[in-house]
Formats: structure tokens, C-alpha cells, sequence
């Protein structure tokens, strides 16, 4: 075993994603001492592959359930959350309030749209229903077949590889200690008198009062060590971009299959295919014809254009959708944040609070939903393992 480390009211943060990150900061500004420890690279999976969509009433079409409120949560959290990482890292993270559009192809498709506007404009008040005329106004290389599109205004994007950048840098700056190129994780203990151990695949071991499993679709690893139900599967997302040269795409445009949003580095990024494929990241002719079909379909201006750039990230998925927040049952010492799915970037703001506030003893009316207590609804341990 490599050197011990542990410090008084100290948390140790296994992964190092958006989510880790995030926990981390969070964290470390509530007074603990923190420490992250990631297998790989900082913001190297999910977080780097991520389209940094902002868009929890698009992403969230059937009602005003817990999850939706907790999206909402975490969005109206976003700017000043932006702000406080901006102005500690001193880096920008291009948050960009470039609106949604939400286009209809077919006539059968305009009552649930309607149905969504209903129940939505409460939460956004701007958003409304664009006819042809309007919708062409807005994004005029939008192909002619759209009979009209909901707007939401409100909606926004980030560029994901910086603000995993920023918060990391936000981080460091904060005190926390980042250690990356760890090693898989090969040993955990957890004890009712001295806290979590790990020991990860580079010998290094590290103690501290608390763990916090922020490991993303790898999180199912937890019930190889603690007798617990932790459903987080894999889902990869294939996505590709084009030179925005092609034309102009002016908000974040969604249609059933697909959706695109221009980035300041100069691309148009098109996601996202998903598919079962374990942990496997590579590209396939498959997913991307799909994304490539449908770009055309959908902006004309693209019809036979090849991608410059295509890649894939690896989603962590639950049963229900839902994300896991929460302490393990029976083992409060240990807190995971996993299962994010597709919306890792817009829920760090309220995940890294509900995690800081859980690190504090405290609950807020939110947590029950996400708990893990709903796939273990009985008591599962009573000590190490």
C-alpha cells in the first residue's frame, strides 16, 4: 500500500467529471478539506464529449415532475453559478443565451407541442408558439418542410471542454487537492470509526470522513464493495460537428431525432446518436449517417456535408432516468452523484448543493426523489465489507 493520506473533516471525491468537479467546489467553499482523486483525465469522459445544453424545458417534454423541477432548479442556478467560476478561475466558459427552438414537421405533432406550451410558459413566460412566417424570421436556413417551431428565449449552452476547465482551475484555486491519472479504483474500505479508505490502481491510498462517488457511468462499481443496488448503466452518445461556415444556425434547434447548436469555436455540433455498446467510445458509420441524414433533412445547407469532427461519450443512465443523489442506506460516510444521462452539465449547479448540504447534515425537500433508497428499500449493511 502506497502513502496514507487523511485530514480532519475531509472528503474525498472519487471522479473527476463535471459532477466531481462541482462536488468538489462546492465543497471545499463550505470549509471541508477536499481531495479528488480521478482514474484518468479531469473532465475526460461524459463531460468532455458533452454538448453543454441548457435546456431543461426542450430536454423535458411531459410535465412538471420532480426531475423537470430539479432541471429548473439547477438552470436558474446558472448564471451566477457561471459567474462565481468565472471570476475564480479567470477563465470564460462561453455561456451563450442563444435561445431554443423546438421545430414541428408534422401536423401531428402540433397538439403536443401545444399541450407542452401550456404547461411550460408559467416557468419561461417569453416562450410562444412561431407559425412558418415567424419561424423563417428567426432561423432562416431552417428547412422549408417546418410548419412553425416552440420558442423558448430563455434557454442557453456552454461550451463544455471549458467550463470542465474552469471549475477545474476554480478548484485548485480553492484549495482542493487534484490528483488525476490515479489508476482504477482496486480497493474500498469503509469502517464506522475511521471513515473511507481507497486504494486506486497506482498504489496510492487515501482516507478521509467521507467519500463522495461522482464516477458516472463507472458508479456501479460500488456494490462490488458495499452490498448495494447502484443501476447506473452505460449509453453511448455519438455526436459530429460541422464548419459553421456551412450556415448559419442561430439558437439551439431541436426536431424529434436530433438537435444542433453552433459554438464559438467555429462548428455546428449535431447529437445525439445513443446506443448500447457497454464502455465502448469508438465512432461508428451508423451513428453518425444517422446524425448526418437528419442534419440535411432539417438544415438544407448541410445536405451531403461531411462532419469535421466526430466523437463519442459514455452516458450514465438509471433505471427510472432519474440521477442518484444521495448517502448510501445504512452508510452515510459514503454519498453518490451519479446517473446523470444527458444532463450532467445542467445539473452540476444543484447536484454539487445538494451534495454540500448532505456533507452539512442537512436534506433539502428535493432529495427523497433521487435518493438510492429507491432501488434499496431494504437495509443493506451493517459494517464493512
Amino acid at each position: 500500500m502506497g502513502r496514507l493520506s487523511m485530514a480532519a473533516d475531509s472528503v474525498l471525491i472519487l471522479g473527476g467529471g463535471i459532477i466531481g468537479l462541482s462536488c468538489a467546489l462546492e465543497a471545499a467553499g463550505l470549509g471541508f478539506q477536499v481531495t479528488v482523486v480521478e482514474e484518468g483525465e479531469f473532465g475526460g469522459q461524459a463531460t468532455g464529449a458533452a454538448a453543454g445544453m441548457l435546456a431543461p424545458l426542450s430536454e423535458n417534454p411531459d410535465g412538471a415532475d420532480p426531475f423537470f423541477r430539479l432541471c429548473w432548479d439547477s438552470f436558474l442556478r446558472y448564471p451566477e453559478w457561471v459567474r462565481q467560476i468565472e471570476e475564480l478561475s479567470g477563465q470564460q466558459v462561453e455561456l451563450c443565451a442563444s435561445g431554443s427552438l423546438n421545430a414541428v414537421f408534422h401536423e401531428a405533432d402540433w397538439l403536443p407541442m401545444q399541450t407542452r406550451l401550456q404547461w411550460q410558459r408559467p416557468y419561461c413566460a417569453q416562450m410562444e408558439w412561431l407559425d412558418e412566417t415567424q419561424l423563417r424570421k428567426l432561423e432562416p436556413n431552417l428547412s422549408q418542410r417546418a410548419i412553425g417551431a416552440l420558442y423558448c428565449p430563455a434557454e442557453s449552452h456552454v461550451y463544455a471542454p471549458k467550463l470542465a476547465v474552469a471549475v477545474e482551475e476554480a478548484c485548485r484555486r480553492a484549495g482542493v487537492r487534484l490528483v488525476s491519472h490515479a489508476g482504477p479504483l482496486s480497493k474500498l474500505e469503509v469502517t464506522k470509526t475511521s471513515g473511507v479508505s481507497v486504494t486506486m490502481g497506482d498504489g496510492q491510498a487515501w482516507r478521509a470522513d467521507r467519500l463522495v462517488v461522482c464516477t458516472g457511468a463507472w458508479s456501479g462499481w460500488l456494490q462490488e464493495w458495499i452490498p448495494i443496488n447502484v443501476p447506473v448503466h452505460p449509453i453511448r452518445g455519438q455526436i459530429c460537428a460541422y464548419d459553421a461556415g456551412l450556415g448559419e444556425v442561430r439558437h439551439m434547434v431541436f426536431s424529434s431525432q436530433a438537435y444542433w447548436v453552433r459554438k464559438n469555436d467555429g462548428t455546428i455540433v449535431c447529437g445525439a446518436s445513443e446506443d448500447v455498446a457497454g464502455f465502448d467510445r469508438s465512432v461508428t458509420a451508423h451513428g453518425i449517417e444517422r446524425l448526418t441524414r437528419w442534419s440535411g433533412r432539417v438544415f438544407p445547407c448541410l445536405q451531403g456535408e461531411l462532419p469535421v469532427r466526430t466523437w463519442a461519450g459514455i452516458r450514465p443512465a438509471t433505471l427510472d432516468g432519474r440521477p442518484l443523489i444521495g448517502e448510501v442506506p445504512d452508510c452515510p460516510d459514503v454519498i453518490v452523484a451519479a446517473g446523470h444521462y444527458r444532463n450532467g452539465i445542467l445539473l452540476s449547479p444543484v447536484t454539487a448543493s445538494m451534495i454540500g448540504q448532505l456533507l452539512l447534515g442537512k436534506s433539502d425537500s428535493q432529495s427523497s426523489a433521487f435518493s438510492l433508497e429507491r432501488f434499496n428499500r431494504m437495509t443493506v449493511m451493517g459494517g464493512s465489507r
